[in-house]
């Protein structure tokens, strides 16, 4: 069965699944993925509200040790089972490859713990359906976003890796943390990942940016009052993404991780050096051990920059040579 949806108008409220009635234009299927571990408290909650936008759920028991799955499934979902917890990266993989099977016109990725508003899922739709966008983020840090009783440690930490995120890729995503997403046909056709736990909410984004996909944040509310895991989870999370962030824009951007602190250390060294020759009116031995340390400093910065900038050219030169030779970005 199909959920309709009224394309031409962009509204999206679902009707009556009625398709052998009904042209085939405008109608779209729409499949929802729930990632879930040890979820038994939420889950029929979550599925029970989500089951009002969509055609099919889909949920993948990531090795959980609860009755969760035997709950989703009892409400309706599709159960996809790990017999090893994978990590959230895992989950997705299991999601994209369950909507190709399933030929979804459209993904909507949320958690299971009730932290998103399946409310909130004919609007992140809205741009997919439309053909406006192939990859939609519901967004805390936009006009109209919001998040209650963000911790002020979480709130600070999205907002570094965020910032980091956005200097390797350029796209000036507001949230790029936010696990509450939406994708095109065209996105869950193209979209490939590595990671296998939360950085690859960020190797998504660049995946989709090194494609060309359009990619959108719209509005929501993310609620924090609902049964979490402990701050370790939160802080090892944060940390394991900002490393992936880091090793991402060094890659991508070698001159600027390497020559701000090449410079840096420059400076240092031709500032100890100044003060060291200030001082040359003391016994040249006094001297020979500040100079040698300021040699050595400004040296080590330079051949930070110069580094830096080698690798820069050498990543410009073969991502040239690769769009020029066989039309890959």
């Amino acid at each position: 069965m199909l959920c309709r949806y009224e394309a031409e108008s962009h509204i999206l409220d679902p009707v009556a699944r009625n398709t052998m009635e009904e042209e085939p234009v405008g109608q779209f299927k729409i499949v929802a993925g729930l990632p879930m571990y040890n979820e038994e408290e939420t889950i029929g909650t979550v599925v029970t509200k989500v089951k009002d936008y969509v055609d099919e759920i889909i949920c993948v028991d990531d090795g959980s040790s609860d009755s969760g799955a035997r709950i989703a499934e009892n409400c309706g979902a599709i159960i996809h089972r790990h017999r090893v917890n994978r990590g959230y990266g895992g989950a997705l993989k299991s999601l994209f490859a369950k909507a190709r099977e399933m030929d979804a016109d459209a993904l909507v990725v949320l958690d299971s713990d009730g932290q998103h508003e399946p409310a909130d899922i004919p609007k992140l739709l809205e741009p997919i359906l439309s053909g406006e966008a192939d990859f939609v983020i519901g967004s805390r840090f936009i006009d109209g976003g919001g998040s209650e009783d963000m911790p002020a440690y979480r709130r600070l930490g999205i907002k570094v890796i965020t910032a980091t995120s956005n200097l390797s890729s350029d796209l000036g995503i507001q949230d790029t943390q936010s696990g509450f997403r939406a994708f095109s046909k065209l996105a869950i056709e193209r979209l490939r990942f590595d990671a296998e736990g939360m950085e690859l909410s960020l190797e998504m984004l660049e995946d989709a940016h090194e494609k060309n996909l359009k990619i959108e944040e719209v509005p929501t509310v993310i609620r924090y009052d609902v049964p979490k895991g402990s701050n370790f989870t939160a802080i090892s999370h944060g940390f394991t993404v900002m490393v992936w962030a880091l090793l991402s824009l060094s890659q991508k951007k070698p001159l600027l991780v390497l020559g701000l602190p090449g410079f840096g250390l420059f400076a240092a060294g031709a500032a100890m050096a100044f003060n060291a020759i200030n001082g040359i009116s003391s016994s040249v031995d006094a001297l020979v051990g500040p100079g040698l340390t300021a040699i050595w400093i400004g040296v080590l910065g330079l051949a930070m920059m110069a580094t830096g900038l080698v690798l820069q050219s050498a990543r410009n030169f073969i991502r040239h040579l690769l769009i020029r030779e066989f039309g890959l970005a």
